[in-house]
C-alpha cells in the first residue's frame, strides 16, 4: 500500500526529500513545519582552527560572514551539509555520517582544539573535552501555528517523516497520532514524538536515505 508520505522538514530540504522519495516510488508531499530566516551575527575576533556545521541551513543563511571563514577546514554533519559547504566556497571539508558528537570525536582525533560552530537558534549544544567551541547563531527556524493544508488533506492514514526531535514534538502537538505512522531519523527524534502513533520506525542511520528506507518498509507492510 502506497500511503501518503508527509515531508515536514524546512525547504529546500523538503523538496529534495520529496524528489528522493518519489524516485523510489513513494507518494511524498512537502509540508514544512518551519520557516527559515537568517539572523545577524558577527564572526569571532579570534581565529578558530576549524568550522563546525551541523546543519546545511547554517551555511545557506550565514550571509557575508561566511566569506571570511572559507579558508578554514569545515567539519560537516552529513553529505547534504557538506554539499552546501562546497557551494559556499569551503575547500577543505571533512564529512561525518553520524551526529554532532561523532563529528566532534573525529575532529578531536585530528588534533583540532578550537572550533567555531555555526548553528541555528534551537541547536543542541554539543561539547567535547579538549575542544574549545565558540558558537554563532546564524539562523532561526520558526514553527508554524498549524499544519500546512497539504498535510491536513492527507491525514489520517499518512506516514510522516520526522527529521529532528523539535519537528517530532511540534507535529505531535498539531495532530491526533492515532491514525498516523511515523518514521524517525533517530531514537531521540522518536522519543520526542511521544506515543499513540499507528506505527513507528527509526532509521538505522541518521541520513535521508535511511529514513526513506524505513518509510518504504512501513508502506510495504501496510502500516
Amino acid at each position: 500500500m502506497n500511503r501518503p508520505l508527509l515531508v515536514l522538514r524546512p525547504e529546500p530540504g523538503a523538496s529534495a526529500t520529496v524528489a528522493a522519495a518519489r524516485a523510489i516510488g513513494l507518494a511524498a508531499i512537502a509540508a514544512p513545519l518551519f520557516t527559515i530566516r537568517p539572523l545577524d551575527w558577527v564572526p569571532p575576533t579570534g581565529r578558530p582552527q576549524a568550522i563546525l556545521a551541523t546543519s546545511a541551513n547554517a551555511l545557506r543563511h550565514g550571509g557575508i560572514g561566511i566569506a571570511a571563514l572559507i579558508d578554514l577546514p569545515l567539519y560537516a554533519v552529513g553529505a547534504a551539509t557538506a554539499e552546501v559547504a562546497r557551494y559556499a566556497g569551503f575547500g577543505r571539508i571533512i564529512v561525518g555520517d553520524g551526529d554532532a558528537d561523532a563529528i566532534l570525536a573525529l575532529a578531536s582525533s585530528h588534533g583540532v582544539a578550537s572550533l567555531l560552530h555555526l548553528a541555528g537558534r534551537e541547536h543542541r549544544a554539543t561539547a567535547r573535552p579538549g575542544i574549545a567551541i565558540e558558537r554563532r547563531i546564524v539562523y532561526a527556524a520558526d514553527p508554524l501555528d498549524a499544519l500546512p493544508e497539504a498535510a491536513r488533506a492527507a491525514l489520517p492514514g499518512a506516514i510522516a517523516l520526522l527529521h529532528s526531535p523539535r519537528a517530532a514534538a511540534l507535529f505531535a502537538r498539531l495532530v491526533d497520532p492515532a491514525g498516523i505512522a511515523i518514521a524517525a531519523i533517530s531514537a531521540a527524534t522518536l522519543e520526542a514524538a511521544g506515543t499513540g502513533w499507528r506505527a513507528h520506525a527509526t532509521a538505522e542511520r541518521p541520513t535521508d536515505a535511511s529514513l526513506l528506507a524505513v518509510a518504504a518498509k512501513l508502506c510495504d507492510q501496510g502500516l
